[in-house]
């Protein structure tokens, strides 16, 4: 059982400390009482399929009430992104217009209650809401109880639904506990005050948090254990310290019981629709039945409080932070076990989807990995239109931090054009590129204005996106099939919605910055179905018909995304007069036999068309990027086919031949390439130089930095083929505690092209609070950790901004055992240059969390310390000369 020999000794102090739970709770400032007599706060539980909600922090959206922004503890200061800025329930109730405008029918916040207002340290507040103090009162911050009624009266009053952040899993910062795992409850933690002389929760029984004490030792409400290492155990997981956060023994029926005390409350007296449950991987899944059907008369399961109120479905959603590697499922399918555990969650935010989502819209990967993620969900979750999606939120970067304004217009009409409970994070609508920055004008990182500008292109596109998918349910409810996807690369994918009644839609995209044809696709749909326009990211949305057998083919815009609804089913002969008459026969088009495998980085191709003057040669549906060839006198064509930019031998790719007259297309011809690696550079670095540039510098805090040295660069290989370039970074050690994506953490990963001959570009490395060494200037930059892969140009880089962000990016490969990380750049990613020799590779290491990691005089759990902040952010570099002649 999880909780070990603490199991036994807490059962003795439960029945003592039931009596102390319930005395304490009528006491407890701010407790919620009996179910109000309030209609306005109790309405039917919508039909969740159809929402659209809008996620605000509410410390950061809007100040409605500036007398309680600063509670005396140092706590308050818009200006530092750790404090509070002044955001409370009353500016959220004032600027209801502005979210029920863009489309949203519910609003979900962070935690309102009461929090730890400053941790020990000093170093960060809670402004968050996810330290709670007392689970059952409002943070002062934030207002009151009745300023909280007032914001789901005015919610319920348009018809729109409250969501509340709820945690379970921990409690505020006063427990200090190190490792290793102690063998006693307790023996490694000691009790701190926090600045407001706390030194435990307010709300019973949280407050006995005192291991030296026996009878709260026994009571067992907490793990007293020290902070997870290795997210991959999953005794860690459960019953460990979550970023050093007081963990709660939830198999306790004492905290069991006083979490549906306090939540069930909250949907009693404030009226709260729904709930979204973080850190839920961090609970056991069994926990959820009991606090989502208890039959505790005192303090009943959420489903019968809500029930008792009118809401016959309650929607709790849990956050199960994470994403899979392409084409994996893992990740998921621990997310559909939590939603399949008896009478538990009903519902978890779809972070895979999340995670494809970016690497396609954002990263230029290929679309198969979405037509993956698409297949796996329908396939493997009973019921994904109740999974809430999202492209960002406020634990991950900004799309915008990596990817472009067009990726996300596709990423957020892909969002709503699929199944789900489409969530939009509050600022994207704005353009917002930083992760938590404030709406309002005197709030952090607002650049002193208000961000409520309804007529933002961002806000005015969404408005338009999430209007087609509210005014028909075939977008909410309906079942998708892909049609197609690219396997190769960025590019086209297309899938049909098919509803109630035998409706139909079709959805496709072109991910890519050129012209992509989408050639011959079966629809699945009857011979001469009129497709109608009913949506395109930019322009008018054209018509199509279902061609004689079936398909479609056409030509998407770069950068596109349209969809048609299908109309009624012609008779067969409706069909014939909708289909094109009396045109001259297709020409015929032949590709010659091709090797399954390629090695070299050019190869000739060639094969037959009659009859024709010229044709395209196109490559994985790369229409902007065709080449056009002249055809001989005898029918005969020949050409190069570059595949330096093809660079992970296990896509397989397409290539065609197109009459550009007519669009007929011969058969397709698939291979794969295996470039020939020719090396180019081999460094060494020294062992344990990773100290910063003035060798003082110190590692966070965390054990996860320090006992591995995740940031010592001991080892730089270099090949090219052709154009493209392979880096293999070996490192003193490769991390995987917190389960990334990427297949490494604790460290991040930047480096700089200088290409030989040119003098533009910048010296400037962005966000890092430094310059490149002597007089160089980079022309590219590369930035990884492990959830992110970005490569920009320098074009519009400086002190704060990356530059532009380039596509296709790099592949990369993290191999634990070996210590080392491959990244392999392809040929087009620079433009095309044909030979990367003589450039230089300038490598740099950090840290990462949606921005660099802090620099202070002393390290912090998460901070590096040895400099002041305004320092190079710069742990190890190396720099490479990419010269096959240069020495080691």
């Amino acid at each position: 059982m999880p909780g070990g020999t603490g199991a036994l000794r807490r059962v003795a102090g439960v029945l003592g400390a039931i009596a102390l739970l319930q005395a304490g709770a009528a006491m407890s400032s701010g407790v919620v009482g009996p179910v109000a007599e309030d209609a306005g706060l109790h309405v039917p539980s919508p039909d969740w399929r159809d929402q659209v909600i809008y996620f605000a922090m509410i410390d950061r959206f809007d100040d409605g009430d500036r007398g309680n922004n600063d509670q005396g503890a140092g706590e308050y200061d818009p200006g530092d992104g750790t404090r509070y800025s002044g955001g409370d329930l009353r500016g959220l109730a004032r600027r209801l217009d502005y979210m029920q405008q863009l489309g949203a029918t519910a609003l979900w916040i962070t935690p309102p209650v009461a929090n730890q207002w400053l941790n020990p340290s000093r170093s960060f507040s809670g402004y968050h809401g996810y330290w709670a103090s007392d689970f059952s009162a409002v943070d002062a911050h934030y207002g009151r109880l009745d300023d909280y009624r007032a914001l789901a009266r005015a919610l319920h009053g348009r018809g729109m639904y409250l969501v509340q952040d709820v945690v379970v899993n921990h409690v505020g910062d006063f427990l200090a506990c190190e490792p290793p795992a102690p063998s006693k409850p307790g023996e490694n933690c000691r009790v701190r005050r926090d600045p407001t002389g706390h030194a435990a929760p307010v709300q019973p029984p949280f407050d006995r948090n005192d291991p030296r004490d026996r009878a709260q030792r026994d009571a067992g409400i907490y793990h007293w254990t020290p902070a997870i290492a290795d997210y991959t155990d999953r005794r860690q997981e459960l019953e460990h310290q979550l970023a050093g956060l007081d963990d709660l023994d939830t198999e306790n029926p004492l905290v069991r019981r006083a979490l549906r005390k306090a939540y069930g409350d909250w949907i009693r007296d404030v009226g709260v629709d729904a709930f979204r449950v973080d850190t839920a991987f961090h609970v056991p899944a069994d926990f959820f039945s009991d606090f989502m059907q208890a039959t505790d008369p005192g303090a009943p399961g959420m489903a019968a409080v809500a029930a008792a109120t009118g809401r016959k479905d309650f929607l709790a959603f849990g956050e199960g932070f994470g994403v899979d590697a392409p084409y994996d499922d893992t990740r998921a399918r621990k997310l559909d076990a939590y939603m399949r555990t008896p009478r538990g969650l009903p519902s978890m935010i779809n972070f895979p989807l999340y995670g494809d989502l970016g690497d396609v819209f954002a990263r230029g990967g290929p679309t198969a990995q979405l037509g993956h993620r698409i297949r796996a969900m329908m396939a493997l979750h009973a019921d994904p239109w109740r999974m809430p999606t999202f492209v960002d939120n406020h634990d991950v970067d900004r799309f915008l931090a990596g990817g472009s304004e067009a990726g996300l217009k596709q990423a957020l009409l892909a969002m709503l054009a699929l199944p789900g409970i489409p969530v939009i994070y509050y600022g994207t609508e704005q353009g917002f590129m930083e992760q938590r920055p404030a709406m309002f004008a005197t709030g952090f990182g607002s650049g002193g204005r208000d961000h409520f500008d309804t007529g933002a292109p961002l806000y005015r596109y969404l408005q338009r996106a999430i209007a087609l998918r509210r005014g028909d349910t075939l977008f909410s409810r309906g079942t998708p099939t892909v049609l197609a996807d690219n396997p190769a690369r960025s590019g086209a994918i297309a899938w049909r919605i098919d509803g109630e009644g035998g409706r139909h839609a079709l959805v496709a995209f072109n991910s890519a910055d050129t012209p992509m044809l989408l050639d011959r696709v079966a629809t699945g749909l009857p011979a001469g179905t009129p497709l109608r326009g009913a949506f395109a990211i930019e322009g008018t949305p054209r018509d199509l018909v279902v061609g004689a057998d079936g398909t479609i083919s056409l030509v998407l815009p770069a950068h596109g995304g349209e969809v048609w609804r299908a109309g009624p089913v012609p008779t067969p002969a409706e069909a014939r007069a909708m289909l094109p008459r009396g045109e001259a026969p297709l020409p015929r088009l032949r590709l010659d036999p091709m090797p399954g495998v390629i090695a070299d980085s050019e190869h000739l191709v060639s094969g037959r068309a009659a009859a024709l003057a010229r044709i395209q040669l196109i490559v994985d549906g790369d229409l902007g990027h065709a080449q056009v060839i002249q055809v001989g006198t005898d029918g005969r064509w020949q050409a190069r086919l570059r595949t330096d930019g093809m660079i992970d031998p296990d896509r397989v790719h397409r290539l065609l031949a197109r009459d550009p007259v007519t669009g007929a297309t011969s058969d397709p011809a698939t291979f794969r390439v295996a470039l020939d690696w020719q090396p180019l550079a081999d460094r060494d670095d020294p062992v344990g130089d990773d100290t910063g540039p003035n060798g003082r510098y110190r590692y966070p805090s965390d054990p996860g930095w320090r006992e591995r040295h995740p940031a010592d660069i001991h080892r730089v290989r270099a090949w090219r083929a052709g154009g493209a370039l392979r880096l293999e970074i070996g490192m003193a050690g490769i991390s995987q505690a917190w389960h990334p994506a990427n297949g490494f953490d604790h460290v991040a990963f930047t480096a700089y092209l200088s290409l030989p001959g040119r003098d533009d570009g910048t010296a400037v490395m962005p966000q890092q609070a430094a310059r490149l060494p002597g007089d160089r200037r980079w022309q590219y930059r590369w930035r990884a950790h492990g959830w992110s892969n970005l490569l920009t140009r320098a074009e519009g880089a400086d002190a704060q901004h990356e530059g532009e962000t380039v596509t296709p990016g790099p592949s990369l490969h993290a191999d634990a055992a070996a210590g080392t990380l491959t990244v392999t750049f392809p040929a087009n990613a620079f433009d095309g240059i044909d030979s990367l020799e003589g450039a230089m590779v300038y490598l740099t290491t950090w840290d990462y969390d949606g921005g660099y990691r802090a620099l202070a005089p002393e390290a912090g759990p998460v901070e590096f310390g040895g400099g002041a902040p305004e320092d190079p952010r710069v742990m190890d570099a190396i720099d490479v000369v990419l010269d096959r002649d240069a020495s080691r």
